[in-house]
């Protein structure tokens, strides 16, 4: 073990879990394994008793894998300079965050709000809609845009609703990918709705949506006068093979989220990106909406090192490239290892979907997974989908291990499910 890794107690740590955090937090662990994570070097993960393993999960977070050195710099400097503002006086880490920013957005995009988190992005988007007159929020069914109270609202699943109703009125979900339901929807507030939506659905089960979806939902919007917000939390940044899923059909949100990988998966940032005339409510006034960490200087440091790292390694180009191997590579080992399991394998760039019609393969998939020395992600909103959003700096002998520990895996979950069939 690396002799900078400080010795950890794994029980003394579930014990407390148990106690002072989360009960349920720490059954799961012990589901997979009792690991105890103690640190990290771009896509492996080294565990209390040195072990490592690879992680292709991270919810997003580490499209340039952890602790990128481009990152670590720029948020060592600020850290032993000025790592937080007092929210008085003007600090140049945001203005240089914000200009990098600026520098990959869609053209017309042109002011930015930071804040912590995706959900707090979408906070902030769903006032910035209220203040422009747009109070109806329509958002699409297997979305995800968070769990604070607003973000739940237009989040849809009664799973995670339910317990905290009365959420934000006037909220309409549509279907995925259907522009008629949406059509409805607008022609029924003309002029005053908000749409939220998500390139590809992440948390949705990695769906992707018709070609020319994204550029009709923008059409439609545009007739009948709402605001479009594209939640590229999880999507941007280079996730899809691409700086972000609305480019690759031209269409320019009049608000566009972003957050997971912005901070380099160093430091949590997110950002509310709009154009000037939406943004001019709190151009104006500048307590309209505040955050006390609300572009902090260690985490603007992250976001102008994260933009800087997939720049310079070309890390957009490598997610686009590694996607073309890794989608059908597994979708083969899917046909010739579960081949009477009803399952799919869906990808864009780094996200990938293993979507299984039994929740519980999925599920044994997960475990079958982690024991191959692999981390992945069930799919909040899709409990039958298990996802991978591996980070773009992976080797050749990482993309190699995957593949193969995939494929282990998957003959694991056959052998285990020998009596599934196809009816």
């Amino acid at each position: 073990m690396n002799a900078d890794i400080d010795v950890v107690d794994r029980e003394e740590v579930s014990r407390v879990y148990r106690r002072r955090l989360s009960s349920g937090r720490a059954r799961l662990a012990d589901v997979l394994g009792g690991h105890v994570e103690v640190a990290s070097d771009s896509a492996w993960l080294t565990m209390s008793d040195g072990h490592r393993i690879l992680n292709a999960g991270g919810y997003g977070v580490l499209i340039t894998g952890a602790r990128h050195p481009t990152v670590v710099a720029e948020v060592e400097r600020q850290l032993h300079t000025h790592p937080m503002g007092t929210r008085i006086f003007l600090e140049p880490a945001a203005a240089r965050a914000a200009e990098a920013l600026m520098s990959v957005v869609p053209p017309g995009l042109e002011r930015v709000h930071f804040s912590c988190s995706g959900a707090e992005a979408t906070e902030a988007a769903i006032k910035l809609a209220r203040l422009a007159g747009r109070r109806h929020l329509i958002s699409m069914t297997g979305g995800y845009h968070g769990k604070t109270m607003g973000a739940l609202s237009v989040t849809a699943k009664q799973a995670f609703q339910d317990p905290f109703r009365p959420l934000l009125p006037d909220v309409t979900h549509v279907p995925f990918g259907d522009v008629t339901a949406l059509t409805a929807a607008l022609e029924r507030h003309p002029g005053e709705a908000c749409v939220i939506v998500e390139p590809v659905q992440g948390e949705g089960g990695v769906h992707i949506p018709p070609p020319g979806y994204l550029s009709a939902v923008r059409a439609v919007c545009s007739e009948y006068g709402a605001l479009l917000v594209v939640d590229e939390v999880q999507t941007g940044l280079g996730r899809l093979g691409a700086w972000w899923g609305c480019t690759a059909e031209g269409v320019r949100p009049d608000i566009l989220l972003s957050g997971k990988a912005l901070g380099g998966g160093i430091v949590p940032v997110a950002a509310t990106v709009a154009t000037e005339e939406v943004f001019g409510a709190l151009n104006r006034d500048p307590v309209l909406h505040t955050s006390t960490f609300s572009a902090a200087p260690l985490g603007m440091a992250a976001v102008s090192g994260a933009i800087r790292a997939i720049k310079e390694d070309g890390l957009v180009e490598r997610a686009a490239a590694l996607g073309e191997r890794l989608t059908p590579a597994f979708q083969r080992i899917v046909a010739d290892r579960l081949p009477h399991h009803r399952c799919e394998v869906r990808g864009a760039g780094l996200l990938i979907g293993v979507d299984f019609a039994d929740p519980a393969l999925a599920a044994d998939l997960l475990l079958a997974l982690v024991a191959n020395d692999v981390i992945a992600n069930i799919s909040l909103n899709s409990d039958h989908v298990v996802r991978f959003t591996p980070p773009a700096t992976l080797t050749e002998s990482d993309v190699d291990f995957l593949i193969d520990r995939f494929e282990r895996a998957a003959a694991e979950v056959a052998a285990n499910n020998p009596e599934v069939t196809d009816a």
